[in-house]
């Protein structure tokens, strides 16, 4: 689901540039790798990257889900809820340095216009890669839905994630997003519908 909810991000942020008539390629894709031989297909670009992932602590302690099909109980464990913390950033460098500041100024300006996202809300019709009306037999997809809300760091944060990132720091925006849930659906087990409750305390004789 990560890489659905990514997906999404991709999909929504690429077609707001179009409509803006903005010529900006946005690519998911690890930032870390820009200063390495793998990193010449960032140039000029707008690089998503995860850079990491939390648990949303309020949502832990769940009771274990239930179904009713006829006759039956089904228990499974809740889902995990994730947080993402998505570094957008704008791969400009020398005399297009301004153009990256431009397209960072653009991605604000598209999450200040929408920040809830989900399979239903999809101005594309499609996650990404997965089609939304081919996506009937994964409920999880179907019920995808997250927030973006901005995330600032102090200097010294900035200084351990381009230090763990290996580069120089170019321009960027921080955005968490809020919520992803992992469920693999599993039946941890089965018991029978409890129809009648007998209140008779008495001794058998």
């Amino acid at each position: 689901m990560i890489d659905i909810a990514i997906s999404l991000l991709q999909t929504e942020l690429q077609n707001y540039l179009n409509v803006m008539n903005l010529s900006a390629n946005v690519t998911v894709d690890n930032i870390g790798m820009l200063e390495t031989s793998g990193g010449d297909g960032l140039a000029n670009s707008i690089v998503i990257s995860v850079v990491n992932v939390e648990e949303e602590s309020t949502l832990k302690n769940q009771p274990a889900r239930r179904q009713n099909p006829p006759g039956n109980t089904i228990y499974q464990n809740p889902p995990v809820y994730l947080n993402l913390y998505v570094l957008f950033t704008g791969n400009y460098s020398g005399a297009q340095y301004i153009h990256g500041l431009q397209r960072i100024s653009y991605v604000v300006q598209f999450f200040q216009s929408k920040n809830y996202f989900s399979s239903g809300t999809s101005t594309s019709g499609s996650l990404g890669s997965q089609n939304i009306t081919a996506a009937g037999t994964r409920p999880d997809i179907l019920s995808l839905w997250f927030t973006m809300e901005l995330y600032t760091m102090t200097f010294e944060q900035l200084n351990h994630l381009w230090g763990s990132l290996g580069g120089r720091q170019i321009p960027f925006v921080m955005y968490k997003l809020r919520l992803v849930a992992i469920t693999e659906r599993n039946i941890v087990r089965t018991a029978p519908v409890i129809q009648e409750i007998d209140l008779d305390t008495s001794p058998g004789l």
